[in-house]
């Protein structure tokens, strides 16, 4: 290989070039795996021819990336020539999402507690029966115990089936007062159908003083439902039972489709069942060490999803876990 002529015709092609894509056809053709330049490479049989072809090879690089830093920098020149951007044109518009329906829902009830100088707790969606059944007055014989209706995980543990186990561990660790509400994931062994899913959000709330009677937990209720469904609404309770509440009260909020005149939504009795709520049972007391003579307290809870369901008139709870945007871009 004539070293020279190769040099010769490499630097008139290296500068020649006019464009990026030209430079690399001649880098290619002049420094590939498949040029002449790097086939007698491969050849090389003496020290002296070799350092000549090496010498060759690292002046046509350097020749290269001369020739790319000045092809650059006359494109550059060319576009801040011809391509002129008028700055005060308004931009495009980037389309943002928004919250999903149950957390705009989940934080407006934790603005209207924090509101009423409650606490907001984030529990565990892990539990162990300890906090899940025992320390909720649970019996043993419970059905909500048998794992044909909650979701065990190992042995004891399992995953929560409501929020309130979040209170049995704020009561054993805070002394009273106390008023908390705590929000989230629950999970229970539901079959889903048009108002019950496997997988829900739960909002339940606990006040513990001195001198809390059944009024306090209505006053509170009956906020939270004027807030949620507007100022009109009224609240009747009707007597219930669970086992961490005695007396509980199932209380039902006048129909605010109908005002109470009877709608298919509420069956046509002018209100709707929406929580479940009591005084707090004096067992759930004695069990985290407090004086039930002393202390007395309210409970209350309700999902999130058919807050959200009787709200805007959604036929199925399922509806707000698809993610179909056609339905949560109205919201």
């Amino acid at each position: 290989m004539d070293a020279r002529a190769v040099e010769s015709e490499a630097r008139s092609a290296i500068a020649g070039a006019s464009t990026l894509t030209q430079l690399d056809e001649a880098r290619v053709r002049y420094l590939g795996r498949k040029s002449e330049l790097k086939q007698a490479l491969r050849e090389v049989r003496d020290p002296e021819t070799g350092r000549t072809l090496n010498t060759l090879r690292e002046a046509l690089e350097e020749a290269v990336a001369e020739r790319e830093v000045e092809l650059e920098r006359a494109e550059l020149d060319r576009r801040l020539t011809d391509e002129v951007l008028d700055v005060t044109l308004p931009g495009v518009a980037r389309p943002r999402g928004h919250l999903h329906l149950i957390t705009q829902i989940r934080r407006e009830v934790e603005d209207i507690f924090l509101g009423l100088g409650y606490q907001v707790v984030d529990g565990r969606e892990v539990e162990t029966t300890r906090y899940n059944f025992d320390g909720l007055n649970f019996p043993l014989d419970h059905p909500v115990r048998s794992p044909l209706q909650s979701v065990f995980l190992n042995g004891d543990v399992l995953l929560r089936t409501e929020t309130s186990p979040s209170q049995i561990r704020v009561m054993e660790i805070q002394p009273p007062p106390i008023y908390m509400v705590s929000l989230g994931r629950v999970y229970r062994r539901d079959t889903p159908d048009a108002t019950h899913t496997p997988i829900f959000h739960q909002i339940e709330g606990l006040a513990i003083d001195r001198g809390i009677t059944m009024a306090d937990l209505k006053g509170t209720l009956l906020h939270m439902m004027r807030a949620l469904f507007g100022e009109e609404r009224q609240m009747r309770f009707r007597t219930h039972d669970f086992p961490f509440t005695e007396p509980s009260l199932e209380p039902d909020v006048s129909c605010f489709l109908c005002g109470g005149g009877g709608c298919p939504v509420c069956r046509y009795s002018g209100w709707i069942e929406i929580a479940g709520s009591g005084m707090v049972d004096p067992t759930l007391f004695e069990f985290v060490g407090l004086d039930p003579e002393e202390w007395t307290g309210f409970a209350f809870g309700m999902g999130l999803e058919r807050v959200a369901m009787l709200r805007h008139g959604l036929p199925a709870l399922g509806l707000l876990w698809e993610n179909d945007l056609r339905l949560l871009r109205q919201f």
